[in-house]
């Protein structure tokens, strides 16, 4: 028999191969329909044990309707591709719930019966340029009747998809919302301008009201309350006006007979100030809670603000058009380091935002146990409120703060034993039974309020008619995490925060704050010569009299004219070189990761290449001679 070519072989072996590839492929798609590798840092593209609770715990059956116009977008790439990660996380929610999730998908073409079901249903449509509109939302529907949906699937929340989905099934699997009752003399509810400016569609609620009101039974308290609604599940109080000894009691027996608070206090509230300026509000710029933080065993001072150096968020500025960028250590840019990692409301949490944030301290009175949540930095120290807002330039701000080495707490967890606020019985009149005593108390305490204020945040925008909500901070979900929890629930905890995962040029700030340090007090005094130069230099030109008519200037005067020309064009060139030595450490490093990227690496990449061919030619070589 004539052998076979080796040709021939090798032609065999890719159709075998071919063969085994298409099986293995049908085999895995098959069998594995879940299963995924996540090679990203911190698992964003595997489903949190959160979503997996969540399915697992659901009692009764609920049904989604995907509703997506495949035709309509058929010329929309991003829509496709998105479109296609929706149905791909749906299905493994499917495949988790055993049954629990039932999956309808509906494709809404124009004149249909299923458009006019999308459009019962509330789904958006999105017009196309060839005026066709798109259907691309969610619609699920529990056993009593429940709803709940994603009118759109908006790509600026593409990243908190999980989230959106996981918290769609969880309103449907609990039909019945706890109940969040608030106190607060900011609008959280209307937003500024009130109920007439919300009306008139001038003015909405804050963002963090929107998100709570979605899944709690949320009731703002009136500033006249007496008592607290019976029911309420968790209370928030977010700075407050001077509670009468009423509304203290209120609030002290609430929390003496089990119920959780969560408390937002602030020495210099930029969110209120801000309202009661521009909208003509009249809301407390610092708040505390003096009476009840004593029984709570908390300490606040309410006339002290913090200033953090190595925390201070990068700010634009006007007043030096060679440096438009500075640190402002009062507004705080806090990351993973400053947050306990051990409780669930902060355990996830990536970055916040905040502004003229007080300091809590345990009371050495205390009967009950203090655990921080956020910390400053240890390049921190309290500053004077009133000192603070009469200094205006965020260089004059830092040369205020004279590191303690220490880290104040910002927000605090407060729990176990404590004695009610009215030990000599309750305010005259006050019929509630009493409670003295109370065996553990649940209450979370944080001293800023501007955490709420959507700049600090959130974006806000507009789609198809519809508000539209993206995250880049974790500080709406620190106020969800910390009611979800005093809720005594923590399903949607870990999902919150994936999306704001922050990964920062951390050489590169260093490298900016320790050239600022070092460099500002020598560009500011160059600065100030520069300025009172051109003065003086001006003065002497002018030559003005006493009437205000020009004189002639005399040699001296000349000879002090050029003197002050060649000052100034010294304190320029010393201005320029100081200015350069605020980046020199930066661009030295981005000119060294560029010659690694450019240069170094191809030439590793060659060397390679060259080594392994000359081992290659000396194995073939010893092989001939063999």
């Amino acid at each position: 028999m004539k052998p076979l070519s080796r040709r021939f072989y090798a032609l065999g072996v890719i159709a075998l191969a071919a063969v085994i590839f298409v099986g293995v492929n049908i085999a895995v798609d098959a069998t594995f329909t879940t299963d995924r590798i996540d090679l990203t840092e911190n698992g964003l593209f595997t489903l949190s044990q959160g979503t997996r609770d969540i399915i697992a715990n659901l009692k009764e059956p609920i049904t989604l309707k995907f509703f997506y116009s495949k035709k309509g977008a058929a010329d929309y790439a991003q829509t496709r591709a998105y479109a296609s990660q929706v149905r791909d996380l749906l299905q493994e929610y499917v495949a988790l719930s055993h049954g629990k999730i039932v999956l309808e998908e509906i494709d809404p073409e124009q004149y249909t019966p299923q458009e006019d079901e999308a459009t019962a249903d509330g789904m958006t449509a999105a017009p196309t340029d060839s005026g066709d509109v798109v259907y691309f939302g969610l619609y699920g529907t529990n056993s009593i009747d429940g709803s709940a949906s994603i009118p759109y699937f908006s790509p600026d929340r593409e990243a908190f998809l999980e989230y959106d989905l996981s918290s769609l099934v969880y309103r449907l699997s609990t039909p019945k919302k706890p109940k969040l009752a608030i106190i607060s003399s900011l609008p959280l509810d209307t937003g500024y301008g009130g109920m007439q400016a919300m009306a008139q569609g001038a003015s909405q609620p804050f963002t963090i009201y929107q998100e709570l009101s979605q899944t709690y039974d949320t009731q703002m308290l009136a500033p006249n309350f007496t008592s607290i609604p019976n029911g309420t599940d968790v209370l928030m109080i977010a700075q407050p006006g001077p509670l009468n000894d009423q509304q203290n009691y209120a609030v002290d027996q609430f929390v003496m007979r089990g119920g959780r608070a969560l408390v937002f206090v602030d020495p210099n509230s930029e969110l209120a100030a801000a309202g009661n300026a521009n909208q003509g509000m009249s809301g407390p710029a610092s708040s505390s809670l003096p009476r009840l933080f004593q029984a709570w065993g908390v300490g606040f001072n309410v006339s002290k603000e913090l200033g953090d150096l190595e925390l201070a968020q990068r700010v634009q500025t006007s007043g030096d058009p060679r440096n438009p960028v500075s640190t402002y250590p009062i507004w705080l840019h806090l990351t993973h380091d400053q947050f306990d990692a051990r409780d669930p409301i902060t355990a996830n949490l990536q970055v916040l935002n905040l502004a003229s944030v007080g300091a809590l301290y345990r009371r050495k009175d205390a009967t009950t146990h203090f655990a921080p949540l956020v910390v400053s930095s240890n390049r921190a120290a309290l500053l004077d409120t009133e000192q603070v807002s009469l200094t205006q330039r965020p260089q004059d701000l830092a040369s205020l703060i004279t590191p303690t080495g220490k880290q104040y707490v910002i927000a605090a967890r407060i729990s176990g034993p404590a004695k009610t606020a009215f030990p000599d019985g309750p305010p005259a009149g006050d019929a509630q039974p009493e409670v003295k005593s109370a065996k553990d108390i649940n209450v979370v305490v944080m001293a800023d309020t501007d955490i709420l204020d959507d700049r600090f945040w959130v974006r806000v925008g507009n789609l198809y008619g519809r508000q539209i909500a993206a995250p880049f901070a974790d500080n709406g979900a620190f106020v969800e995490n910390a009611v979800e929890n005093l809720m005594g629930s923590a399903d949607l905890i870990s999902l919150r925060t994936r999306a704001t995962n922050d990964r920062p040029f951390t050489v590169v700030q260093n490298l900016q704050a320790q050239a600022q340090a070092e460099y500002q007090e020598e560009a500011q005094a160059l600065q100030q010569r520069l300025t009172d130069t051109q003065q003086r230099l001006h003065d002497l030109q002018q030559g003005q009299g006493t009437q205000g008519q020009n004189v002639a200037i005399t040699p001296k005067q000349r000879d002090e004219i050029e003197r002050f020309k060649r000052e100034l064009i010294n304190t320029r060139s010393q201005l320029r070189d100081v200015q350069h030595n605020l980046r020199k450490d930066i661009d030295a490093l981005g000119e060294f990761l560029a010659f690694v990227n450019i240069v170094l690496v191809p030439l590793l990449v060659a060397c390679f290449a060259l080594a392994l061919a000359w081992l290659r030619r000396r194995r073939r070589a010893r092989a001939i001679q063999m």
